[in-house]
């Protein structure tokens, strides 16, 4: 009887072995791929909403992060490990993120939280049907750039040179430009083009925009979001007495003067709807990308008071949230 226990005592280990490790070769994998050097609130953002749809990172989907810290040039060789891995869907970050997942593969799907252009950038036939393996949430940042210029003439009146400074291996610098440009022609304003390649060169660029007069500065968010620079970009602004603006609201938390963008947490949060759709069976190509609904205007009145800045009442109090 004890040998027979014994038995019967292997055998259901073995078959709860043998149940568990199908379980979690089941389990769904979800790469995800991101400029930043580590989590932030919009990351947080997204798993909470994975969570609401009911997937719990290690207990029924299993995330693979992939944190490139800035560092461009690993861009391709990740995107190409996590094609390796076959992974059921890849969630990327960033327009140059997206470029190198795409250029991975165009069977697994991928997922965007917050694209710039899509459709320009070719990650998309449409907004209605991508017609791809790829589909998510757009950010409108670059229908935006007049609106910002605007906002920045309404605080500065005088201003008649704005920089425009971009993270030069982003593959949707190029279009902010050109954007800003035929925005600041009905403006009155002349923008001037700042790429930097690394933050190293940041100190470079600012005496570049004191040497030609700049009056205020517009930065691209992926320096502030993904590249991580939004302090030091407001420190050498203050110090330099500009008024500020940018797409996140993130660069006024680290002391920069102004933004205008889509509300990113809520982005985020919804793109989790997307990849629960893909892990039961839906065709990325059918998801229609989704625009925001919601921005948000934001005043940081520290910054105002430390360049000697007065901004006025009308436009305060169209603020949706004020940093005092």
């Amino acid at each position: 009887m004890k040998k027979l226990f014994a038995i019967l005592l292997i055998a259901v280990v073995l078959v709860a072995a043998t149940v568990e490790a199908q379980q979690q070769k089941k389990m769904p994998r979800l790469g995800y791929f991101t400029l930043s050097g580590g989590p932030s609130d919009r990351d947080e953002a997204f798993k909470q909403g994975l969570r609401e749809l009911g997937w719990v990172d290690r207990q029924n989907i299993m995330i693979e992060y992939r944190w490139v810290a800035g560092k461009t040039q690993q861009l391709a060789a990740v995107a190409d490990e996590l094609a390796r891995l076959k992974v059921d869907v890849i969630f990327a970050t960033s327009a140059s993120v997206i470029q190198a997942a795409k250029n991975a593969t165009n069977t697994i799907p991928i997922v965007m939280p917050a694209a710039s252009d899509p459709v320009g950038s070719g990650f998309i036939a449409s907004l209605a049907r991508p017609g791809g393996n790829i589909t998510g949430m757009s950010a409108m940042i670059l229908e935006l750039e007049g609106k910002r210029l605007e906002l920045l003439r309404e605080v500065a009146p005088r201003v008649s040179r704005v920089a425009f400074l971009t993270y030069g291996t982003d593959l949707t610098a190029q279009r902010g430009i050109d954007e800003a440009r035929d925005a600041g022609q009905r403006l009155g304003i002349r923008i001037q083009p700042l790429r930097i390649g690394d933050p190293k060169e940041l100190e470079g660029a600012f005496s570049a925009m004191v040497k030609e007069r700049a009056g205020a500065v517009a930065i691209q968010p992926l320096l502030i979001t993904s590249i991580g620079q939004g302090r030091r970009i407001a420190e050498l602004a203050a110090k330099n007495r500009l008024p500020t603006i940018s797409d996140s609201k993130d660069f006024l938390d680290a002391g920069g003067l102004l933004s205008y963008g889509s509300d990113r947490l809520a982005l985020w949060r919804r793109t989790a709807w997307y990849v629960d759709k893909i892990l039961k069976g839906a065709n990325p190509a059918e998801l229609p990308v989704e625009q925001p609904k919601k921005f948000e205007f934001v005043i940081n009145l520290k910054t105002a008071k430390q360049i000697g800045l007065i901004i006025p009442p009308n436009v305060l109090v169209r603020a949706d949230r004020v940093i005092r």
